[in-house]
């Protein structure tokens, strides 16, 4: 069995490679640049909890390291705090969280690291993987697709055709993928713009973020930001106007002086400035995420980042979406409807968070039309801004995929639990079949179902006593008899949920039912679903990681074919069956 072949080494292109190999699934990484990423404080990122905690299951030990959890949310307005949320860092992954599942809990607290920390943490850990090829210096031009795998042609002082089951576009905002593939970008260009500056210094709320709408001095902006970084850096944004003129480096350094005097009492405190760049967020959505065994995914797929949305984080749920259909189609042959739904999922999930960005806009950023649906503007509106950058409210919260083709049937069965059919589980205690106790999200990103059994007092009692009694005897011989691989996990307690309930989880940590006892029919007929029913065609595992030639110039296993640019064959020439595109001109250019 050929490996997918992943184009472009960004954070989300190296994500989605250690997600496969986590799985059993080999690939190669195209990587357009050397491999080596140029420090840039002030280009960080924000990931929320459950995202944060995805990266660390796949090795990333940076996020540890290199990447600061804020302990709260401050917002501000002209010289009044008008907001303040305490987050909470059990949800993180590296503290306690609440024992009693109903209790309300504060927003977790997102993980603020540099993207280039993160990028090398996940390079690393991909150099411990066997199943990943890295090959750096290599820029796709060509795709080619047949009813068995695709081909893509890389340029560079030797021409070089991969071989690979599938194909995915992880190359950015100005993809050659999706040139491609023909496939429309549409959107708006240059939503917002922000100076930004990372600058080691001491300011007032050591380590919480910060965002102060209308500030009191003079040619302040409408609004800036701080988000705090390890080793008391900070990264500070500014709010510049649509069309402004250029930001020079004296004024940067005079937008540093004066806010940083009007949060310290007039005073500049001691900074030194490290990093200083201009942020120009878009928002642009792809027609289409799917072309037969190509997709797309992170920048390729979408852009957006105003008003808190994070563009990054959205990229890392595409992986989290997609790298288990794809790992059942690689190993069991999976069918349409299992791949259609990456694009029917993770492309609604985005318009929606799109669409709620960009009407919040005209309010957030001086009035408009929808004023008239939030009373008490000001106050509405910080509360607005404040859940998009904590991870709450159309803005920020984690998507749920109600309507997913994926979805399971109704049966009389099904119980309602805290967590509605389609959205993110609860990260609760659970026993293990080891018998050891851990969190609900370690044991996601494997491949598998997850049939989580709500049995309280389990806790009390000797795990080989309760093991053989009661329903478990019978729930292990349901979920034996399953479609699809599971694991059985046992918890005190889960939000909304009678005792005995069986909820049964997605490998991306996505409820697909839950059930009021052990329904073994029920529960086979939810899974059959969840994995888009039977396969259209059965695919042999075979684990490698060998690239090949295109049919009719095949080396042998294991092997790469290299010939000269110059003399390279057309793709029509050498595999007649297969539809060929390619790309030529600017690569800059976009396609809208």
């Amino acid at each position: 069995m050929d490996p997918v072949i992943i184009v472009g080494a960004g954070p989300v292109g190296l994500a989605l490679s250690l997600a496969l190999a986590a799985q059993g699934v080999p690939s190669v990484v195209l990587d357009e640049g050397t491999g080596k990423e140029e420090p840039r404080p002030a280009r960080s990122v924000v990931l929320r909890a459950d995202m944060a905690a995805m990266v660390e299951r796949l090795g990333c030990t940076t996020l540890r390291d290199e990447g600061v959890r804020w302990i709260g949310w401050r917002g501000m307005r002209r010289r009044q705090e008008v907001r303040r949320i305490t987050l909470d860092l059990g949800l993180g992954g590296t503290e306690e969280w609440s024992e009693d599942p109903d209790a309300p809990a504060s927003p977790a607290a997102p993980l603020h690291i540099p993207q280039h920390a993160l990028a090398r943490g996940l390079r690393d850990a991909i150099s411990r993987q066997k199943l990943i090829r890295l090959v750096t210096d290599s820029r796709l031009d060509t795709i080619e697709q047949d009813r068995d795998g695709i081909v893509a042609h890389t340029r560079g002082p030797e021409g070089t055709w991969w071989r690979g089951s599938h194909l995915v576009g992880c190359d950015g905002a100005r993809s050659t993928v999706r040139k491609l593939l023909g496939i429309r970008f549409p959107g708006r260009t240059a939503v917002e713009r922000h100076a930004v500056a990372a600058l080691r210094t001491e300011l007032p709320w050591p380590g919480e973020a910060l965002l102060h709408r209308q500030p009191p001095w003079r040619g302040a902006p409408e609004e800036i930001a701080a988000r705090p970084l390890p080793d008391g850096v900070w990264r500070i944004d500014w709010l510049l106007p649509p069309r402004g003129d250029l930001v020079t480096p004296d004024a940067l350094v005079a937008r540093i002086r004066e806010t940083l005097a009007g949060w310290c009492d007039g005073m500049t405190p001691p900074y030194e400035l490290i990093d200083t760049g201009v942020h120009t967020l878009h928002h642009r959505l792809a027609r289409r995420w799917r072309v037969d065994r190509v997709f797309l995914a992170g920048d390729a797929a979408h852009l957006l980042g105003a008003v808190g949305t994070q563009g990054l984080d959205e990229g890392l749920r595409d992986v989290d979406n997609l790298a288990w259909k794809l790992a059942q189609a690689w190993h069991h042959g999976g069918s349409e409807r299992l791949l259609d739904s990456y694009q029917s999922e993770r492309r609604t999930a985005v318009a929606t968070r799109l669409r709620a960005a960009d009407q919040s806009l005209p309010v957030l950023r001086g009035g408009g039309g929808l004023r008239t649906y939030l009373p008490g503007a000001s106050r509405g509106h910080d509360a607005l801004l404040a859940d998009g950058h904590v991870g709450r409210g159309p803005l920020g919260a984690p998507p749920a995929y109600p309507h997913s083709p994926l979805a399971a049937p109704c049966t009389e069965g099904q119980t309602p639990v805290g967590t509605p059919a389609g959205a993110p589980v609860e990260d609760v205690r659970v026993t293990a079949p080891d018998g050891t106790t851990v969190r609900l999200r370690d044991r996601l990103g494997q491949g598998r179902l997850l049939v989580l059994l709500v049995a309280p007092g389990t806790g009390v009692w000797d795990r080989r006593h309760w093991r053989t009694a009661g329903v478990m005897p019978r729930l292990e011989e349901a979920v034996q008899a399953l479609p699809m691989k599971a694991e059985v996990l046992v918890t005190e307690a889960y939000p909304g949920a009678p005792a005995h309930a069986v909820l049964l989880v997605r490998p991306d940590g996505h409820l697909v039912a839950s059930f009021s006892g052990v329904r073994p029919e029920e529960l086979y007929a939810a899974a059959d679903a969840a994995r888009g029913g039977p396969a259209t065609e059965e695919t042999a595992t075979e684990e490698t990681t060998a690239e090949k030639a295109p049919p009719g110039k095949t080396p042998p296993a294991g092997k790469a074919t290299s010939e000269k640019a110059p003399s390279a064959k057309t793709p029509s020439e050498k595999a007649p069956e297969v539809s060929a595109v390619s790309v030529s001109g600017d690569r800059t250019a976009d396609t809208h």
